[in-house]
């Protein structure tokens, strides 16, 4: 029996549309796969430098706090031991705003003046125990001459900031933050920068309170590790493993993944952060991207080293339906192949030609090859079924698109009121600043603090002190013009930049129009939150000329108004 030249012919397109199918399918689920895999490795390397950034911005705001302390004339004024009626009146205002800054910040667990003298003797200790804040005098306050962060402190220069080892706190009379993770930020105080150490300004900061702001705002299944510079874990999803070393045992980040290693020892390709795959022990096999952050602006005596990481399965859990699809494909591509190649295999000679080279053209972001998707036979259908894996691949990217968009938003935007955050306001206050300069402008800060906003949390929850804030960035962001800039900077910290600002009257005007906007109430589940506000206010360039110092002008002023009785507006003061 001979075999005819149809049926050759239609045997030959018929393998080669299996081969072309299966081929492309396969290729094209390959290279796929690999752009999700890396995609999805770069977003979770991106959400681990934003935490490495929030981390960061933390501690960076506890080293402005112990420099504000550091150079408040009323500390070195009391070290001075001159007078000895100031020396009573400036221990007793240092003590009140070492309680307010401790009401302030929950983080933090103590703030002590230690003197250079005396072995290091405590002259003001302000600690969080059970019942609140309270002073510590007398007879219990300690010498402290023998610890690190006093010796290390002292021999600093002047506006140098000092960070300790995150360790256990093993101190007497630590209060609350006794046998709890903390970390000492200190720095000296002087008369002047050329001058002798007369002492140091110390805060006691809670770790685990800070830890837990960096995982809050964590997608479902990240988990988060923390270790310190040389790989003992700070943090980790087993709890039993964090601070091991404390208990004379060993967990280590190097252990559970090797190729961190490399950030131990600084031979990554990419400076201070690697990605990497690996199945700890008795887990399944995740992804993980690590960071290493140094300090520069601090003097650190360790690194951290911060990472994330997500199940595997979960990372290419888009590339398996993708391939799911695509096998589909592949299979009705060959199922037609075959049918149509025996009986039009002249006729399917060109289209069949058409369309792989359509999907073998076809990339994400580019439209590929024109597909006879008009036509209304299998030809069509094919094409069509091609058409809906581009698109599926489109949407994946376009997915992937938002998901970094969103993280891009999460870095400069504070995520409960949409405010900008305090590294988006710095630059536009630069901005602000550099056309200011060149235009001889002007521009002022309003500084803002509610008041008694740590009441309504503590005693109504985090709702309704969340309903605070977000109702006071809705009415300050309602008083400004377009061109002004309202930035939540933490807490229940707000800032305003109102740029051209010049007329000290009309800024006090809305000022006052700000105070007034606050002290309304605000309803929360039927419930009136009387809040408020107390606002320091600097100019540029009639107070300084640099964004720090406006910044630092203004809070000075708002302390100032916030002891003088609160719900005021105070004009910084010439220094």
């Amino acid at each position: 029996m001979k075999v005819g030249i149809a049926v050759r012919l239609g045997l030959a397109l018929a393998l080669v549309g299996v081969l072309a199918a299966g081929l492309t399918g396969y290729y094209g689920y390959a290279e796929s796969r690999a752009m999700l895999v890396a995609a999805a490795e770069e977003r979770l390397l991106t959400s681990t430098r934003v935490l490495v950034r929030q981390l960061t911005v933390g501690l960076e705001n506890t080293a402005r706090d112990v420099c504000l302390i550091a150079e408040h004339p009323q500390a070195a004024r009391l070290l001075r031991r001159a007078d000895p009626a100031m020396q009573i009146s400036s221990e007793r205002n240092v003590a009140l705003l070492f309680q307010r800054m401790l009401e302030t910040h929950p983080e933090y667990f103590q703030m002590r003046l230690i003197d250079a003298a005396d072995h290091g003797l405590e002259r003001i200790r302000v600690d969080r125990d059970v019942s609140g804040v309270v002073r510590i005098e007398g007879d219990e306050l300690q010498e402290k001459g023998h610890y690190p962060y006093v010796f290390e402190t002292v021999n600093l220069p002047a506006g140098a900031v000092y960070v300790s080892r995150a360790e256990i706190n093993h101190e007497v009379g630590a209060h609350a933050g006794q046998g709890k993770p903390s970390l000492q930020v200190a720095a000296p105080i002087r008369d002047r920068a050329d001058g002798p150490v007369l002492g140091l300004v110390v805060i006691n900061v809670d770790l685990n309170g800070l830890f837990a702001q960096l995982a809050a705002d964590l997608p479902p299944g990240l988990q988060l590790y923390l270790s310190n510079g040389r790989g003992d874990f700070l943090v980790h999803p087993d709890p039993g493993q964090a601070f091991a070393f404390d208990r004379g045992q060993r967990a280590s980040v190097q252990e559970q993944f090797p190729a961190t290693e490399a950030l131990l020892t600084g031979r990554t390709e990419q400076a201070g952060q690697l990605v990497t795959t690996s199945r700890p022990a008795g887990r399944e096999a995740v992804v993980a991207a690590f960071v290493r952050q140094h300090f520069t602006s601090l003097h650190s005596e360790d690194d951290f080293i911060l990472g994330l990481s997500q199940p595997l399965a979960a990372v290419v859990e888009q590339s398996a339906r993708l391939g799911s699809a695509t096998l589909r494909i592949v299979v009705g591509f060959s199922a037609l192949a075959v049918l149509l190649a025996f009986l039009l295999a002249r006729a399917l000679t060109r289209p069949l030609n058409q369309i792989v080279l359509a999907v073998r053209g076809y990339a994400p972001g580019l439209p590929g090859g024109r597909l006879p998707s008009a036509r209304q036979d299998e030809i069509g259908v094919l094409a069509r079924s091609i058409e809906d894996m581009q698109q599926q691949i489109r949407v994946q990217f376009d997915s992937l698109e938002e998901k970094q968009r969103a993280l891009d938003r999460l870095a400069s935007h504070d995520s409960l009121t949409g405010l900008p955050n305090r590294r988006l306001f710095l630059d536009r206050l630069d901005q602000a600043l550099a056309h200011a300069r060149r235009k001889d402008g002007h521009l002022a800060l309003l500084f803002i603090d509610l008041d008694n906003f740590k009441i309504i949390n503590d005693s109504l929850g985090h709702a309704a002190g969340d309903a605070v804030l977000c109702a006071a960035a809705v009415r300050l962001q309602q008083l400004v013009r377009a061109s002004d800039t309202v930035a939540r900077l933490g807490g229940d910290e707000f800032i305003v930049l109102l740029d051209g600002a010049d007329d000290p009257e009309a800024i006090a005007h809305l000022a006052e129009k700000a105070l007034g906007a606050l002290a309304q109430p605000v309803m929360h589940k039927g419930q009136a939150l009387q809040s408020g506000g107390s606002i320091g206010v600097s100019r540029y360039p009639h107070d300084a000329t640099g964004a720090t110092e406006l910044i630092a002008m203004a809070d000075k002023a708002m302390y100032r108004a916030k002891s003088g009785g609160r719900q005021r507006a105070c004009f910084a003061e010439a220094p």
